[in-house]
């Protein structure tokens, strides 16, 4: 028997609806990215494994997919190597290339490479697909798009302003409401390392916090321990697990907490800028909410950090990320470049447009009519109607065969069409058409200007 085909797990297939709908969200994203002075790039789906390894933290290069090389990989395997079973080893001479892990890394391998050519600051977009070696769960896939924009060339604290609202304005225009804007500083959580006496556990420290909303409290507390944190730093890192209030109390207290810390003072400092800018500008659909806590386990961020939370009744995890990233260029050659960027998690996004019924109708991209055929000299008749509407953008098409009316009928009551275009021997005596809805049945003769203003 022949095996029954299968897709890869955390891979999707996308019918036609579904590939409509997400046009939807891309035609959003890129329209509001447009509007906010961003230009679209794109670059290669695999990067040489150089570019990306040691880029998003050990957790984040275990989950990078590998390319094996072309023809005899293992030709340049010894005997000895092979011998050794050691897979990083192994993996660094069969495999040179691989897929990419975000879109960020490689934009920062794209500055470089084409800083002679950049008008600075850089504002670009990009929407492509990534890959993640991660376990597929709801929301979470091994091929996903991302939605980035990004500026770089500037350090000015208006930018974080500019993609708040960006943020805000996106969802605004999918009608999502009620969504946080979670907003923190890498400088604040290096400030706190220093304070606690753990400067030098920093990356552990701030991917263990991390995860404050996956494992708790506890289990934080743990994780730090397991890192080598001491139980002096966990007690004076304890006011961070009931940090509660508005943005203006919060960063009291964080005054308070880092008053001995300049880097940590800094932090604060460029938060107070953004939450009190955006407190006097105002949001439409999200919320700016400062989050402690909130660290994202990539190395390379170096102020603030942001993650996008949906709306409290949608069971999803973030829909949205980003932060500043002062020398991120500094990696390939091309220091002090300054940049700041976000990114939109369009799956994720999808989903939670899809279970809180957001979607418009119209984003169904789907034919307006199906002309019904009759015969040979009827679909000429049809065909040229249908040209003729094509020329004025509406969507129409004709049923490629001759076949039984019910069947023609029964088509388009399963394609959603809404109607349907009748022209037999009759019509095309008095040069005209039998228009039906199929939603309440009705029908009726008309022109073919008559028709055209129905269909537009």
């Amino acid at each position: 028997m022949l095996k029954k085909p299968s897709i890869p797990k955390g891979t999707r297939d996308f019918n036609p609806e579904e590939v409509s709908r997400r046009n939807y969200i891309f035609s959003t994203i890129k329209e509001t990215f447009s509007l906010y002075g961003f230009q679209p790039i794109e670059t290669p789906s695999f990067e040489n494994s150089e570019t990306l390894m040691g880029k998003y933290g050990e957790e984040g290069d275990r989950l990078i997919f590998k390319i094996l090389n072309s023809g005899d990989y293992l030709s340049k395997v010894d005997d000895k190597l092979y011998s050794e079973k050691d897979s990083n080893k192994i993996t660094a001479k069969i495999s040179e290339k691989a897929l990419r892990y975000d879109l960020t890394v490689p934009f920062a391998r794209y500055v470089v490479q084409h800083q002679n050519e950049i008008t600075f600051p850089f504002k670009r977009y990009q929407i492509q697909p990534v890959w993640r070696a991660d376990r597929p769960q709801k929301g979470r896939f091994r091929e996903f798009f991302q939605c980035d924009a990004d500026v770089v060339g500037s350090t000015s604290l208006w930018q974080e302003v500019e993609f708040v609202q960006l943020y805000d304005a996106v969802f605004s225009k999918l009608g999502l409401k009620d969504v946080t804007i979670k907003i923190n500083n890498r400088k604040i959580l290096s400030g706190i390392a220093e304070t606690i006496g753990a400067e030098d556990k920093l990356i552990d420290f701030t991917v263990a916090l991390d995860k404050l909303d996956k494992i708790g409290e506890e289990g934080v507390k743990k994780e730090m321990r397991e890192k080598g944190i001491s139980e002096d730093a966990l007690q004076k890192l304890q006011p961070l697990f009931s940090f509660k209030g508005d943005n203006n109390e919060k960063l009291s207290l964080l005054k308070n907490m880092l008053i001995n810390s300049n880097l940590g003072m800094k932090g604060v400092e460029e938060l107070e800028f953004i939450t009190k800018n955006i407190e006097i500008l105002a949001l439409a659909a999200a919320s700016l909410q400062i989050d402690v806590t909130l660290a994202r386990g990539l190395n390379y961020y170096t102020g603030a950090i942001f993650e996008v939370s949906a709306p409290a009744e949608v069971n999803m995890g973030s829909i949205g990320g980003g932060g500043r990233y002062d020398d991120l260029t500094g990696i390939f050659g091309l220091k002090d470049m300054s940049g700041v960027g976000i990114s939109f998690g369009l799956d994720r996004i999808y989903l939670v447009l899809e279970e809180l019924n957001l979607f418009p109708e119209t984003a169904a991209e789907n034919s307006k009519a199906l002309f019904i055929n009759f015969g040979e000299k009827e679909a000429l008749y049809a065909m040229k109607a249908i040209n003729s509407l094509r020329k004025v953008g509406v969507k129409a098409e004709l049923y490629p065969d001759a076949a039984k009316m019910g069947k023609q009928m029964g088509y388009a009551d399963k394609r959603n069409i809404p109607f349907t275009v009748l022209a037999g021997e009759k019509e095309m005596e008095a040069q005209s058409f039998t228009l039906k809805n199929m939603k309440s049945g009705e029908q009726s003769e008309v022109t073919y200007s008559d028709l055209e203003k129905h269909l537009r």
